[in-house]
């Protein structure tokens, strides 16, 4: 019996080894929970057994419990390495259009040849569907989840349909010496300023405008406002003008705090809509075949219509508080960045961000309950429980740090020490088959 007993120890020892040696072995594995051998004795009676003299029958190894807690985060300059604070694992699958998943916390992500993101083993890793302008997440369901694919391109220009300008207009300056305006002789306005456009096919254009001061007998306090496009003249309703006929986009009035005057009858400081269209107004003006698909309205102010950034004629020079537009041209992937929800926002060269998706993160209700399938993924059992699927930051769900990884939770020094203690417990078992093993030659020999 006594053998038995030192044998079950043994065993017990050298699963203890066992499992400390892998611990050991994968202190540099990114996302690696470290596992536990847990054990129990073994005792053994009946009914006709007297329990107050069983010595018991040994040891046996009960479970080998992974133990999730968190790592380290170790931070890098990729910003597809994505490391999970808190509760929560990736959603993986083999292939695309798959449901079969599996999930893992080690985030060392990358782009395949198709511009999927993928681990190192080429699985998927899955996002929620968004709204591509406003990132608003669609549905939170894996079955509707789908692997996370970064365009290297931004699709289709945008040709420009609005145009803010705010500045401020020198009140000292006077009447200019050469009348009528002409774009191309310095001495017929007093200030000008440019911005580039775009047409349907992601062409720039120059559009620049020009502002001319009225005579003061006559009007007070009051700007004329021409265009041209790459150099052509055009009117209010954007069509070209002819030498010594131009005539004005808009005419601006000013009170005598500087401010725009909105009772004038000389303006009312409202949009000014340049007509376009595939055959007419600022779409004459090109030579490339390309055309402005809606109005272009110039607004005097900037975007956000800030109190701040309204057209002023103060006694200082000429400034331009504000010149954008809304047009774009053919962009290329300039950079991914994924925030603390799991949102993927691609930018582009040309200026605009698009979101992509959400990155998918799921919980268990029993972590040590699921199944490990190697390579530092797990899938779901009985004993975990169903996936529940959420937003990462919300929630029990943890958030996504972009450009970090979690390291393995081992701690070395500890394993270091389990190891000594695992390796005494062997050497005293095998010391305790040693003594068996003299006790029985001596009976032996007294025979």
């Amino acid at each position: 019996m006594s053998f038995n007993i030192a044998l079950t120890g043994l065993a017990a020892a050298q699963k203890d080894l066992d499992v400390t040696a892998n611990n050991i072995a994968n202190v540099n594995t990114t996302g690696f929970k470290e596992s536990r051998a847990e054990f129990a004795d073994v005792y053994a009676s009946s009914v006709f057994s007297s329990g107050n003299t069983k010595n018991g029958d040994g040891v046996q190894t009960t479970t080998v419990a992974q133990q999730f807690h968190q790592g380290s985060l170790q931070f890098t300059n990729n910003s597809l390495d994505l490391a999970i604070t808190g509760e929560g694992y990736f959603a993986m699958s083999e292939d695309l259009g798959s449901q079969d998943f599996s999930y893992t916390r080690a985030g060392a992500f990358k782009l395949n040849e198709d511009n999927f993101v993928v681990d190192a083993k080429g699985n998927f890793l899955q996002g929620f569907p968004v709204d591509e302008s406003t990132g608003d997440t669609t549905s939170v369901s894996l079955s509707t989840s789908s692997p996370l694919q970064i365009p290297d391109s931004s699709g289709s220009p945008r040709a420009t349909t609005q145009i803010y300008s705010s500045f401020n207009l020198d009140s000292r300056s006077t009447q200019p010496t050469v009348t009528p305006f002409d774009s191309g002789t310095s001495a017929s306005y007093n200030s000008s300023t440019s911005t580039t456009v775009y047409d349907s096919l992601g062409e720039a254009h120059v559009l620049q405008l020009y502002f001319v001061k009225t005579d003061p007998a006559t009007t007070a306090n009051t700007w004329e406002v021409y265009g041209t496009l790459d150099g052509k003249n055009f009117d209010a309703s954007g069509t070209e003008t002819a030498a010594g006929a131009h005539s004005p986009i808009d005419t601006l009035a000013f009170t005598s705090a500087g401010l725009p005057d909105v009772t004038s009858p000389a303006t009312t400081f409202d949009d000014v809509a340049l007509a376009s269209g595939a055959a007419a107004g600022m779409s004459t003006l090109l030579d490339n075949g390309a055309s402005f698909s809606e109005n272009i309205n110039v607004s005097w102010r900037d975007e956000a219509g800030s109190a701040n950034k309204i057209p002023t004629q103060y006694a200082s020079s000429f400034e331009v508080k504000a010149l954008e537009q809304d047009g774009a041209t053919v962009g290329r992937l300039a950079g991914i960045d994924i925030g603390t929800d799991g949102k993927v926002v691609a930018s582009y060269s040309n200026g605009d961000s698009t979101f992509l998706g959400q990155v998918a993160m799921v919980r268990f209700s029993n972590s040590q309950g699921l199944q490990q399938v190697g390579d530092t993924s797990w899938k779901s059992s009985l004993t975990s429980g169903e996936p529940m699927a959420g937003e990462p930051n919300s929630g029990t769900l943890g958030s996504i740090n972009s450009s970090a990884l979690e390291q393995s939770n081992v701690n070395l020094t500890n394993e270091l020490v389990d190891l000594i203690s695992a390796q005494r417990n062997f050497q005293a078992n095998s010391r305790a088959l040693e003594v068996n093993s003299t006790i029985q030659q001596t009976i032996l020999q007294l025979q």
